[in-house]
């Protein structure tokens, strides 16, 4: 069995900046990190190779040259090897263009029973890149998937839903985004991070992928962010300081005027 792990490089939290001008990602603006919910998949892939003799389990990411170091950490935590998508034709891609790319590599992996992905991105929150590639390899896809059973043939998932949970089974080849709930993923260990260290990742451009430039990139994107800006909040805050009975029940008063003048409490109460 081969299964391909999809993760993403993304700025951590609270170094998340988008272009103004472009509405594009800045991916230099502080530290990056493998995509949270990409840990979980790459954790359910060293999962089922253990409970599977014979699986190999490839990282895939789609980024500049520095997303080696998450691909380096996929194979610290387990996978076999990994391949990373980099060009800069690929450069602002939506998740229509990232899917392209996405697809055509595992196209030319070749010979995949399961491809894993995280339910969505932390940096676009979109939770299509998924799907859109399960489309173009004409793969059935299951989401919100939190348990997962794997045999020889097909999968039986349990996926979350409004009402619920929902059971499905599907045959293999097939697309399954995880959502955090389907395990812990354990820290990588030290001969995980010494063996991963010797891991050399090869990359792969549009012509290795036979994808024409010309649906990459900002030119293949038909979605586009119109406008990026901070939203402005401002707030007037009054203190009372009382340190004595008199000074107290004159601040009490007047916080219940401001209150009864927005009107949060009714005159009577």
């Amino acid at each position: 069995m081969r299964i391909i792990v999809l993760i993403k490089q993304v700025p951590g939290t609270a170094d998340s900046r988008m272009d103004p001008e472009t509405g594009v990602m800045i991916r230099d603006a502080g530290e990056s990190i493998m995509n949270p919910l990409d840990e979980h998949a790459v954790s359910e892939a060293v999962s089922i190779k253990k409970s599977h003799p014979g699986t190999e389990v490839v990282a895939l990411s789609m980024g500049p040259p520095a997303a080696e170091k998450v691909l380096r950490e996929a194979c610290a935590r387990g996978a076999d090897r990994g391949i990373l998508l980099s060009h800069k034709a690929f450069g602002g891609s939506d998740t229509i263009a990232t899917s392209r790319v996405l697809a055509a590599a595992i196209r030319k992996v070749g010979d995949v029973d399961l491809v894993l992905a995280g339910e969505k991105a932390t940096d676009g929150e979109t939770g299509q890149t998924g799907p859109m590639t399960a489309t173009l390899l004409d793969m059935p896809v299951i989401t919100f998937v939190h348990r997962l059973t794997v045999s020889d043939k097909h999968i039986i998932a349990q996926r979350m839903v409004e009402e619920g949970v929902e059971e499905l089974q599907v045959n293999l080849p097939a697309l399954v985004t995880v959502v955090k709930d389907i395990n812990n993923p354990p820290l990588p260990t030290i001969r995980g991070y010494v063996l991963a260290k010797k891991q050399t990742f090869p990359v792969w451009g549009p012509a290795d992928l036979e994808i024409d430039a010309g649906v990459l990139g900002l030119k293949g994107s038909p979605t586009r962010v119109v406008k990026v800006f901070t939203p402005k909040l401002s707030r007037q805050t009054v203190f009372y300081t009382a340190d004595t009975e008199e000074l107290a029940s004159a601040a009490a008063a007047a916080v219940l005027k401001t209150i009864r003048e927005r009107g949060l409490v009714k005159r009577d109460e």
